[in-house]
């Protein structure tokens, strides 16, 4: 809903995503792992059309600006 991040590791696993939804909600409670995982995820995992992730997007836009000085 939010990234898409649960619907999208959801049709990865061939799970139902209220599965996976409630699994961050379960990890956010007992510890708070799954705010800091589905962030994780958010910036690491890529994107179905594009094939890129932010994190990757945004390390090839820092590399680039390195070359440029």
């Amino acid at each position: 809903m939010l990234a898409g991040v649960a619907s999208g590791l959801a049709e990865y696993l061939g799970i139902n995503v209220i599965v996976v939804r409630l699994a961050f909600v379960v990890l956010t409670f007992l510890g708070g792992a799954g705010i800091p995982l589905y962030l994780a995820c958010w910036l690491l995992i890529p994107t179905s059309d594009t094939g890129r992730s932010i994190a990757g997007d945004l390390a090839r836009d820092l590399r680039a600006a390195s070359q440029n000085l």
